[in-house]
């Protein structure tokens, strides 16, 4: 069992990285074509849209991660208002109600993926990129923010701390 949550976790930090170093192409990109630009130069037509498909990347596997850490956008008015109890029931239901959408995304991102491969689909801009290399994240992302919230569910950590207001 520990050698599978090792993977697990490995498998978390693995799409983290991949998504920071999406984001240092896409900074890399953005200077190149501005600078191009600038040159009165054309940039280069892989370059604009290497930098849509990274933004997709960076946001669909950085987002387990940020799960985990609790780095996503949220509000604790309400959860700091309420009793220790009240606040780790809500907070629990708030990351099961997470864990169900994240699963229905899950489902119809595999299903997107697979109608992608079934019909062959390709995005044909810059060049012929199947449609599926784009869609996998879907599923992949889903599930595994559906496991990290599943652990605020049943684990030791709260979703929510309790505290209103900026504590870093």
């Amino acid at each position: 069992m520990r050698l599978l949550i090792r993977a697990y976790d490995l498998l978390v930090a693995a799409m983290a990285l991949v998504a920071a170093l999406t984001l240092v192409w896409l900074m890399v990109a953005v200077v190149a074509s501005v600078a191009m630009r600038n040159l009165g130069m054309q940039p280069f037509a892989w370059l604009f849209t290497s930098t849509e498909y990274g933004l997709l990347y960076m946001t669909m596997l950085g987002a387990p991660w940020l799960v985990r850490e609790r780095g996503h956008v949220h509000i604790e008015l309400v959860t700091a208002a309420l009793p220790g109890r009240a606040r780790r029931f809500v907070s629990r239901a708030i990351a099961a109600l997470c864990v169900l959408v994240c699963a229905i995304l899950a489902w119809y991102g595999l299903e997107l993926f697979l109608t992608n491969i079934e019909r062959n689909d390709y995005d044909v801009r810059a060049y012929f990129y199947p449609r599926w290399l784009l869609t996998i994240t879907f599923p992949i992302s889903f599930s595994v923010m559906a496991i990290e919230f599943a652990r605020f569910v049943a684990g030791a950590e709260l979703l929510h701390s309790g505290e209103a207001g900026i504590h870093e």
